[in-house]
C-alpha cells in the first residue's frame, strides 16, 4: 500500500523556506535597527518628525510590499498563460507582453506623454496587447504549438527590443530616468505605486478564482473541452486578456521584472502542484517571495547602492542560471521540425548563375553606399575622398561583418539541422557581448585584439551551455531556443545593469550595441572585410562535413567522418565569427538568421553553395542596412545592426504569418 504525499507539502515546504531568507534578508537589509516593535511601529504608528522612522514608512516598508505585490501578480499571470496555452514556457517575458507594454510606455512618455495620465496601465496594456497578438497570429496556424510560440515570441521580442533601443539612441537625455524604470526598478518614495497597483491585482485575483474552473478544462483536448460546452476561443482570450492586463499594470509601476512568471508556475509543478487550483495559489506565493528574496538580497548586499541596482535585472540575471536548469527538466512536446538533411535539398538548377545575380547586386549596393547619399543641398552623387574616406571604412566593416555572421548562421543551422538556428536566437551573440561589455568596464582602453579574444570566449562559453544543456535531448529545436532565451535574457539584464549604473561609458556601449559603424575607421573596416573574405575561402574545405551532418551522427560515422573533431572546430569557428561580427555590428542583427534562410529559399541547397549564396546575401543586407541608416533621418543616423534586425524581424514575422 503506497501512501499518497499531498501535493500542497513540497511547495509549502518551499515557500516556507524561501519565506525564512525573505524574513532573514529583510532583517538584516533593514536601514534601522532597533527592533521588530519599533519597525512595525513605523509601518502602523509613524513619527513622520523622526528620520529613521520617516525612511521605513515612505522607502522601506513600499518597496517590500511593491515586491510582494509584483511577484505575486506576475506568477499568477505566467500561470494564466501557460494553462490557456497549454505552454510550460509561456511567459509575460517570453511572450514579449513585457516588452511590448515597456515599449508603449516608452514612446507614450516620448510623443504622448497625455496618455500616461489618463492611465498608465492602459497604454501599457496596449502595448502588451499588441505583441501578445502578434504571436498569437504568428502561431496560430500551427495550432500554437510550444515551439513555434516561444520561436514568435523571441522574435517579437528582438524585434521590440530593436525599437526601443532606436527611441533611446536619439532620445538619450529625456529617457535617462526611464532607463532605471525600465529595468525594472522597486525603488519607492511613499505608497503611490503601492496603493495604484493593489486594488486592480485585488480584482484580477478575483477574476483569476471565477475563471478557475473553466481553464481547469483546459487540460483536456479541445475536442474535449468543447464537448463539455466550453468556448475554447473565448476562455483564451479572457485568460490571456487577463494575463495581460496584470503583467501592464505591473510594468507601468515597477518596469520590466524578468522570469519571475515563467519561473514560479515552473517551480510549483515541479514542486508537486499538479492540478491548476494549487498551481495558481503557489504561483502567487512563490512569485512574491522569489521577487521578494531577490530584492532583499540586493539590498542586503548593495547597501546604500541597492537605489542604483534595478531589481527587474537583477532577477532575470538571477532568473537565467535557474531557466538552463530547469530546461532539462522540462517536458516539451510537438510540432518538432524534421533535422534532417532534407530542409536543405531544395536546390536551384544553376546555382552558379544565381550567385552571379547576387555579385551584381552587391556591386550596385557598393555604388550606392559610397557615392550616392544626402547632402544639407539634398540628394546627390558625390566622388570627392573627403566624403569617400568616411564611406568606405564603413562599407568594409559593414560587408565584413556581414558575410562573418552569414558564414556562422549556415553553419549552425546545418549543424543543428534547425533552418531557424543562429547566433543570435540561440545566444551566442548575447554570451560574445556579456564579455565584450565586460572588457570595457574592467580594462582600460582595450585593443581589439583584447576585445576579439574576450568576445570569442564568451561566444564559446555561450555555445558550451547549448551544448552541454542539448546534448541527451538530440538537440530539440524547442530546447534549443529556451537555452538562447535563457542566454539573452542573461545579456538583456546584464546591458540593463550597465545602462543604468550612469556611468559615462554607458553611451558608449549604447553606442557599440546598436551596431554602428560610425567610429570605424579604414585599417579596421579593410582587416575585417579581408578577413570575411578569408573566412569564406577557408570555410569551403569544410562543405563536406556541412553536407554530411544533417544525416545524422550516425551515417556522419559510417561515412568516416570524426564527429567529435569535426564539431569542436566548427564552434571554434562560429565563436570566433561570431565575436568579430558582434565587436563591428553589436548583438542585435538578424543577420545571422536572415541570410542562410534567403540563401537557401532561393536555391543554394549544398553546404558549399549555402555558405557563398549566404555570404554574399549577409554583405548584401549590411551594406544597404548601413546606407538606408544614413539616409533615412538624415542628418540623424539610424545604426547599421538595428536597421538590419527591424528588417529582419519584420521579414520573419511576416514569413511566419504565412505559414
Amino acid at each position: 500500500m503506497h501512501s499518497r504525499f499531498s501535493p500542497f507539502a513540497s511547495p509549502l515546504f518551499l515557500a516556507l523556506g524561501l519565506g525564512l531568507i525573505v524574513a532573514t534578508l529583510g532583517w538584516t537589509a533593514l536601514p534601522v535597527e532597533r527592533g521588530l516593535m519599533f519597525n512595525l511601529q513605523a509601518l502602523f504608528q509613524p513619527l513622520i518628525s523622526s528620520s529613521e522612522e520617516a525612511v521605513l514608512y515612505y522607502s522601506w516598508w513600499p518597496r517590500l510590499c511593491i515586491s510582494l505585490l509584483a511577484g505575486a501578480g506576475l506568477g499568477l499571470a505566467g500561470v494564466l498563460m501557460q494553462q490557456v496555452l497549454r505552454n510550460p514556457l509561456a511567459a509575460p517575458t517570453t511572450l514579449g507582453v513585457a516588452s511590448g507594454a515597456n515599449l508603449a510606455l516608452i514612446a507614450a512618455t516620448l510623443f504622448a506623454p497625455a496618455l500616461l495620465a489618463a492611465g498608465r496601465e492602459w497604454v501599457a496594456l496596449a502595448g502588451g496587447a499588441t505583441t501578445m497578438a502578434l504571436v498569437f497570429a504568428l502561431a496560430w496556424s500551427r495550432g500554437l504549438a510550444p515551439m513555434v510560440v516561444v520561436l514568435a515570441g523571441l522574435v517579437i521580442n528582438l524585434f521590440v527590443g530593436a525599437l526601443a533601443i532606436t527611441l533611446l539612441l536619439f532620445n538619450q537625455e529625456a529617457l535617462k530616468g526611464v532607463l532605471i524604470w525600465g529595468a525594472g526598478s522597486l525603488t519607492q518614495s511613499g505608497w503611490s505605486g503601492v496603493t495604484h497597483l493593489w486594488p486592480r491585482l485585488a480584482v484580477c485575483a478575483v477574476l483569476a478564482f471565477v475563471l478557475l474552473r473553466p481553464l481547469a478544462v483546459m487540460d483536456l483536448d479541445e475536442s474535449n473541452a468543447r464537448s463539455l460546452g466550453v468556448s475554447v476561443r473565448q476562455l483564451r482570450l479572457a485568460g490571456l486578456g487577463l494575463a495581460v492586463f496584470i503583467t501592464g499594470c505591473i510594468v507601468s509601476v515597477v518596469g520590466i521584472i524578468g522570469f519571475i512568471g515563467l519561473a514560479a508556475p515552473n517551480i510549483a509543478r515541479m514542486a508537486g502542484a499538479r492540478k491548476l487550483g494549487a498551481r495558481m495559489f503557489w504561483s502567487v506565493v512563490l512569485g512574491a517571495l522569489l521577487l521578494t528574496c531577490t530584492d532583499q538580497l540586493i539590498q542586503y548586499l548593495a547597501g546604500s547602492r541597492s537605489a542604483l541596482l534595478p531589481t527587474g535585472a537583477m532577477t532575470a540575471a538571477l532568473g537565467a542560471p535557474l531557466l538552463l536548469w530547469l530546461i532539462p527538466r522540462l517536458k516539451l512536446g510537438g510540432n518538432r521540425p524534421s533535422t534532417s538533411a532534407s530542409g536543405f535539398s531544395h536546390r536551384h538548377p544553376r546555382p552558379a548563375r544565381l550567385a552571379a545575380v547576387l555579385c551584381v547586386l552587391l556591386l550596385i549596393a557598393v555604388v550606392l553606399a559610397l557615392f550616392v547619399g544626402q547632402s544639407a543641398q539634398g540628394w546627390a552623387g558625390t566622388v570627392q575622398w573627403s566624403v569617400l574616406e568616411w564611406r568606405l571604412p564603413r562599407l568594409l566593416a559593414a560587408a565584413g561583418a556581414g558575410i562573418m555572421l552569414a558564414i556562422a548562421g549556415t553553419i549552425i543551422q546545418r549543424m543543428s539541422g534547425n533552418p531557424m538556428a543562429s547566433p543570435e536566437l540561440l545566444g551566442i551573440s548575447g554570451g560574445s557581448a556579456i564579455a565584450l561589455m565586460a572588457v570595457i568596464f574592467l580594462v582600460r582602453s582595450p585593443d581589439n585584439l583584447t576585445l576579439i579574444t574576450a568576445g570569442t570566449l564568451g561566444a564559446l562559453a555561450a555555445l558550451g551551455l547549448v551544448v552541454l544543456l542539448n546534448r541527451r535531448s538530440g538537440y530539440l529545436p524547442e530546447r534549443l531556443l529556451l537555452t538562447g532565451v535563457a542566454i539573452t535574457a542573461l545579456f538583456d539584464a546584464v546591458r540593463s545593469i550597465v545602462l543604468s549604473g550612469g556611468d559615462p561609458r554607458g553611451q558608449q556601449v549604447v553606442a557599440w550595441l546598436s551596431g554602428s559603424t560610425y567610429y570605424v575607421d579604414l585599417n579596421s573596416g579593410l582587416f575585417i572585410a579581408v578577413m570575411g573574405v578569408v573566412v569564406m575561402a577557408a570555410t569551403r574545405p569544410l562543405a563536406r562535413w556541412l553536407d554530411i551532418l544533417p544525416l545524422g551522427a550516425a551515417t556522419a560515422s559510417a561515412l568516416g567522418m570524426g564527429l567529435n573533431r569535426s564539431r569542436l572546430l566548427l564552434l571554434l569557428l562560429i565563436a570566433l565569427l561570431t565575436a568579430c561580427a558582434t565587436l563591428v555590428i553589436g548583438p542585435l542583427s538578424f543577420v545571422g538568421l536572415l541570410a542562410p534562410h534567403l540563401a537557401r529559399l532561393i536555391g543554394f541547397g549544398r553546404a558549399r553553395e549555402h555558405m557563398l549564396g549566404a555570404a554574399l546575401i549577409g554583405a548584401l543586407l549590411m551594406i544597404l542596412a548601413d546606407w538606408v541608416g544614413r539616409q533615412a533621418l538624415f542628418p540623424h543616423e539610424i545604426p547599421a545592426g538595428l536597421v538590419a534586425s527591424l528588417i529582419g524581424g519584420a521579414y520573419f514575422i511576416w514569413s511566419m504569418r504565412r505559414r
